[in-house]
């Protein structure tokens, strides 16, 4: 049944004419888009099963509601096939979660991302990427799904770089950061499950995230000796007096080697969160905390999150390599939670 669309319609001659057209309006993050024609858009609205005005989100700092028209519209342009729609429908909702509170995230300094991680059946269906070049190119899946996010942020939300968007520095994944975690593969139950949902179900989890910093352990046999090397150094990361969420994102070598110990998701947290506080001393002698050093700050610890569950543990990257990656969170868990929405077809 045709959808009746409400966005505003403009003519142009020839789709590289609608390609120009949308950059002079500033609908685009830079790179071009596709052009998104009524077909196009009511595809995307078909495959998720959504009306054009139904709301998928309200930002309420914003004031804004994102209709399903709206985020349809800049899925085509992001360039996503019809059927990674509920993905981003998903996404959209988490953003739009009091829990994840979108004006602090997207609006701050920090210059934070929306690192979406997808478990679930869905994520091996449409192919997103949860292996070799984890967060690199080459996926269409996982690049244009945040991409679609991304421009909803911005031609929906107003988050534009410089007026709303205030980061100074930002990073890459705030074009697109999406990845899944590796089910078949790891020993560990998936982050989903985790969260209260069942292994059927498909979801997708947002967090305001930093880049990825990637480490590397090719010396040790043991999980203690590999998550020591990770722990050195995510104590002296991030916002490390905010507290706030972090991931740890453990590929192949690395996920064999401590499952192998018999370590599984919650023996890694409590080892990460035990080993990642800093006393008030060097927090101060480094200038992270504010005064003088005071008699007891060597022995007095501050955690890098405030409990081992602000850590989330994802099993996914490339099979052969050494390698592994944490990633900080934006503020602190109080100020944006990471959160999981189901992705409903």
């Amino acid at each position: 049944m045709p959808v009746t669309l409400t966005s505003k319609r403009y003519q142009v001659q020839d789709p590289a004419d609608a390609i120009e057209f949308c950059f002079q309006q500033g609908w685009t993050d830079g790179l071009p888009v596709v052009p998104p024609t009524p077909d196009r858009v009511s595809a995307m609205l078909e495959a998720a099963r959504l009306e054009p005005q139904q709301q998928v989100a309200f930002i309420t700092n914003r004031t804004v509601s994102v209709t399903a028209e709206k985020v349809a519209v800049n899925a085509v342009m992001a360039g996503c096939k019809p059927e990674y729609m509920p993905v981003v429908v998903a996404a959209v909702e988490g953003i739009g979660d009091p829990q994840w509170s979108y004006h602090g995230p997207g609006t701050s300094t920090g210059g934070a991302a929306v690192l979406m991680i997808v478990n679930g059946p869905i994520a091996r269906e449409l192919e997103i990427n949860a292996g070799d070049n984890l967060f690199g190119p080459g996926w269409r899946a996982n690049l244009t799904i945040g991409r679609a996010l991304r421009l909803v942020m911005r031609n929906v939300c107003g988050s534009l770089p410089g007026l709303l968007d205030r980061g100074t520095l930002g990073h890459p994944g705030k074009v697109s950061y999406v990845i899944a975690e590796n089910e078949a593969d790891s020993p560990w139950a998936p982050l989903h499950v985790e969260r209260g949902f069942r292994p059927e179900q498909s979801t997708v989890t947002v967090m305001a995230a930093d880049a990825p910093h990637q480490f590397y352990n090719q010396l040790s046999s043991t999980a203690q000796g590999i998550l020591t090397t990770l722990a050195d150094g995510m104590r002296i990361s991030g916002n490390v007096m905010g507290q706030p969420h972090y991931a740890i994102v453990i590929a192949g070598e690395h996920m064999h080697t401590i499952a192998r110990d018999g370590w599984g998701k919650k023996e890694i947290r409590q080892f990460v969160w035990e080993h990642t506080q800093n006393s008030h001393a060097h927090l101060k002698k480094t200038q992270r905390m504010s005064g003088e050093v005071q008699a007891g700050d060597d022995t007095k610890m501050r955690p890098l999150v405030a409990s081992p569950d602000d850590i989330l543990v994802v099993a996914a990257g490339g099979r052969a390599g050494a390698f592994s990656a944490y990633i900080p969170g934006w503020g602190s868990a109080r100020s944006s939670q990471a959160v999981t929405k189901e992705i409903k077809r």
